[in-house]
């Protein structure tokens, strides 16, 4: 059987437009926004953050209210453009519930 080598393309943000990587794992979700020219985190956003604590929604919903969270955070910052950075996941599922979050904020990929 032969193995398949994945190759991930290199995602690099600027000032004009960071990059907003994120981590997912069983039950939490995590985004945060990055100037990689300067190295450093502007903002981030993620569901264990106390105003998600008691919350009764499921990881789905919860992944479009992190993607909200972080927009409104960003436009706070003058941002208007961002890159997405999905990492080594699919862009299904909880992924794209919180990119679709992102851009109810009106910010674009």
């Amino acid at each position: 059987m032969k193995k398949r080598s994945v190759k991930f393309k290199k995602v690099f943000g600027n000032p004009d437009r960071p990059r907003v990587s994120v981590f997912r794992s069983n039950k939490n979700i995590y985004a945060q926004v990055i100037d990689d020219s300067s190295g450093k985190t502007l903002t981030s956003s993620s569901s264990i953050e106390k105003i998600f604590r008691n919350s009764k929604k499921n990881k789905t919903d919860l992944s479009i209210e992190v993607g909200r969270l972080l927009g409104n955070r960003v436009k706070k910052l003058k941002i208007k453009k961002l890159i997405f950075d999905k990492g080594k996941y699919l862009y299904h599922g909880r992924i794209k519930f919180l990119a679709n979050g992102i851009r109810e904020t009106g910010l674009d990929f």
